[in-house]
């Protein structure tokens, strides 16, 4: 069995627990074919004030002599980025800059801040309806997709639930079919790649985007799966994957999509187990 881990992050990134060579090391020893550190590049104002700014140059020179050590026949890391989408064309030109000066395998691109505040934090629910709070976080995902800067895979989708407050946590197809009809669209037009993130903490489904999202993206045409963990120390790659596969497998996906460098690596998606 192939295994893959798209979405992680090591002490470069403010909240990560496991230097990039503890993550590296483990990833290996775990056996993943295909792993990937995807770094938080939070360059907007607001973001930069809760959290210290990335060490782009340091990064990267540690990520590439890593994988000149680690990478061979059976171990493929890959030094990504996450970026921190926000409607901000000075940010755009940051992020494109990024791209030209450093050359990321791959790039995630995800929402985090939605009308200038983090939609992980309470204080971005305090007087919306859930109606109201998960649509322009959807809205904002919409808006993200139309970048001028290269990115690969779209993260986390349906990440607002994570720390929300509302007795319903998940942000339900049902409740936005519109929405997540357009989303799910644009995607498939664009050949990105839908992420399904394991880390779905308090957002009332296993991972992001939950079975009802990733179904209707089967049936609307959708093929480019990732698999990221979102893990942030050693013991969390490759959480849940197993459960995320079969899944995967019950709804009619046969691969895993991976991005290096442009191109897209197809792995195929392992048995279904009895468990």
């Amino acid at each position: 069995m192939v295994l893959t881990d798209l979405h992680t992050h090591s002490t470069f990134s403010t909240d990560g627990k496991s230097s990039l060579l503890d993550m590296v090391q483990s990833a290996k020893a775990r056996g993943l074919r295909y792993y990937g550190i995807s770094e938080h590049f939070d360059l907007d104002d607001y973001s930069i004030k809760l959290y210290s700014l990335i060490d782009e140059r340091n990064y990267f020179s540690q990520a590439r002599q890593l994988q000149q050590q680690f990478n061979d026949d059976n171990f493929t890391f890959l030094a990504g980025c996450e970026f921190n989408y926000v409607s901000d064309r000075n940010v755009w030109n940051k992020f494109c800059a990024v791209m030209e000066r450093s050359k990321p395998d791959y790039v995630v691109n995800s929402v985090h801040i939605v009308d200038g505040q983090e939609c992980f934090r309470r204080e971005y629910f305090d007087g919306k309806s859930q109606q109201y709070a998960f649509s322009r976080y959807l809205e904002q995902v919409l808006e993200s997709l139309d970048v001028p800067y290269h990115y690969d895979v779209v993260g986390h989708l349906g990440y607002v639930a994570r720390n929300a407050p509302y007795e319903t946590r998940k942000v339900a197809y049902e409740d936005f079919h519109e929405l997540y009809d357009t989303i799910l669209n644009k995607i498939i037009q664009k050949d990105v790649i839908l992420e399904v993130n394991s880390s779905a903490r308090g957002a009332a489904c296993e991972f992001l985007p939950d079975v009802d999202v990733l179904r209707r993206y089967y049936e609307l045409g959708g093929r480019k799966i990732s698999f990221g963990s979102d893990a942030h120390w050693t013991d969390r790659i490759a959480d849940k994957r197993q459960l995320v596969c079969d899944s995967l497998t019950y709804i009619g996906f046969t691969h895993i999509t991976v991005p290096c460098k442009g191109k897209h690596i197809k792995v195929q998606l392992p048995v279904k187990t009895d468990n």
